[in-house]
């Protein structure tokens, strides 16, 4: 394959020409690679947020009716029910409550990885390289997505989970780096709003990974056939080992992949430190713009990861006395009804999490759009508000499968819309020699404090709303943390307007 050198420019910039004409062989090869790193990224991402639940039903330790937390747990539940309860119904709820804090913790530590993980590399990607950075980025999250297949126990799931996050954190701001100085100056809101709308493939694939696995898991093709040896096959150990794909990309990134010019003439110039967070937080201009990119970034963060990615949970535990009922109707008995319904809620997270990212597809696109039109800090306005409202719509009225099919679409236009304004605005706020670094520290150490969401969503389902009969905890924790996208709205009015300018350098 004859890949062309790297350049910066094409032709001259002409309004008349379409932005995609502007591009060369190889700027284009960029674009696809730099995509390709970052749908697979997510497709991680993804296999985590369908597998997380079934991963910690297998993995929670079973509630005993020894357990000590039972007779308060049994009060809290008669005092909201206003009847008798059923020991086995409270030591149903305790165990669903124990799940659901699970899931938070495994959410954040694979956010606090991937915060940590982002940090790190965003100083990498600007002393070392773009290119370097995003084949090592993309070497971790492969391997420590393949060996969660091999977890035992919660904390051995949290471990991999945290080193995982460490390589799926640097691709981010590797990639939309070097994809934002090898774009002409044109195409680059375009090409970067359209490299972020792709991880919706990445994700729609991870959907169709997980229902692939339900169905042969439902219809016994692995049967009686372990993992290793040790492990009995589940659709969940499956979607991890898929994880390790990614991995071959590097072979391609290697070959051809070259660093941006504009990186390598920082490099070779003399003067200030390459990707210094001395000179990001001592600088007051790139200082003010750090901390409150990092707010920016917070809202959208927590907003998705802490609320919106447990919309799969959610449909789990409103869905499942229908699905039961299904079975009971199907007179499945034993084993084979626990299989159906499990295979019903695979599928129906599946579909969740496709028309979620069909939704933002669309809602990147059009952030996209009406940021050249409208301007970025108007746009990142209008979809927090959305976002925000959207989201509280669905966790507390979501109700049936037809809901599924708009109230989910739309949540995910306006909430993953968002994160391709974070593309597209964090490399124009800082210069080359920090860009890496800076991009990395809004989102990356935004996603460090944002690891919290989870962990709160956790405890607001399990204690502070764990009384409530199911699906309640996790609606009402959803609602009381919607207000997390007002963050972004406060950051806006502090940040420059960046429409129409060139990369600082």
């Amino acid at each position: 394959m004859h890949v062309e050198p790297p350049v910066t420019a094409s032709c001259p910039e002409d309004d008349t020409i379409p932005w995609y004409k502007t591009l060369t062989r190889y700027q284009w090869f960029v674009f696809i690679v730099c995509c390709l790193a970052w749908d697979m990224d997510c497709t991680d991402q993804q296999l985590f947020t369908l597998a997380r639940r079934p991963a910690m039903v297998e993995l929670v330790a079973k509630v005993q009716g020894s357990d000590p937390r039972l007779p308060a747990h049994k009060k809290e539940m008669e005092r909201n029910a206003e009847g008798p309860t059923t020991d086995a119904e409270v030591i149903a709820s305790q165990q669903n409550a124990d799940i659901g804090e699970a899931a938070g913790h495994a959410t954040s530590m694979f956010m606090l990885g991937w915060a940590i993980g982002g940090i790190a590399f965003g100083v990498m990607g600007d002393r070392v390289g773009r290119v370097k950075t995003l084949m090592l980025t993309i070497f971790l999250y492969s391997i420590f997505t393949g060996l969660s297949a091999l977890s035992r126990s919660t904390f051995d799931f949290y471990v991999y989970r945290f080193l995982t996050g460490l390589g799926v954190g640097g691709v981010f701001a590797a990639a939309v780096t070097l994809l934002a100085e090898t774009m002409p100056e044109r195409a680059r809101t375009i090409a970067i709003g359209l490299f972020q709308a792709s991880s919706a493939i990445g994700n729609c694939a991870a959907a169709g990974i997980s229902i692939g696995f339900g169905w042969a898991v439902k219809n016994d093709w692995f049967a009686g056939q372990q993992l290793f040896g040790t492990f009995e096959l589940s659709t969940w150990r499956l979607m991890f080992l898929v994880g390790i794909v990614p991995g071959l990309l590097i072979v391609f990134i290697q070959l051809w992949l070259k660093e941006p010019e504009k990186w390598l003439a920082q490099k070779a110039a003399p003067g200030k430190k390459k990707g210094s967070y001395a000179e990001l937080l001592g600088d007051p201009r790139y200082r003010k713009r750090a901390v409150f990119g990092l707010i920016l970034a917070l809202a959208g963060v927590i907003g998705l990861w802490g609320i919106g990615f447990f919309s799969p949970d959610l449909l789990s535990y409103v869905m499942n006395p229908r699905y039961e009922a299904q079975a009971k109707a199907l007179q499945l008995t034993g084993v084979a009804a626990v299989n159906y319904v499990q295979w019903e809620k695979t599928l129906w997270s599946g579909i969740t999490s496709l028309v979620q990212n069909i939704g933002a597809f669309f809602g990147i696109w059009m952030f996209s759009y009406a940021s050249i039109v409208a301007g970025r800090r108007p746009t990142f306005a209008v979809f927090f508000v959305l976002a925000g409202l959207m989201t509280a719509v669905v966790f507390l009225f979501i109700n049936s499968w037809s809901d599924i099919f708009w109230m989910i679409p739309l949540m995910g236009f306006f909430q993953l819309a968002i994160f391709g304004g974070y593309a597209i605005y964090f490399p124009e706020l800082f210069p080359t020699r920090l860009r890496s670094t800076g991009t990395s520290f809004c989102y990356n150490v935004g996603r460090l404090i944002a690891a919290i969401g989870p962990a709160m969503l956790g405890f607001l389902t399990s204690s502070v709303f764990a009384a409530y009969p199911s699906p309640f905890p996790l609606r009402y924790a959803g609602v009381a943390m919607c207000s997390v996208f007002l963050l972004g709205l406060c950051a806006l009015p502090f940040l420059p307007e960046t429409k129409g300018k060139p990369l600082p350098e």
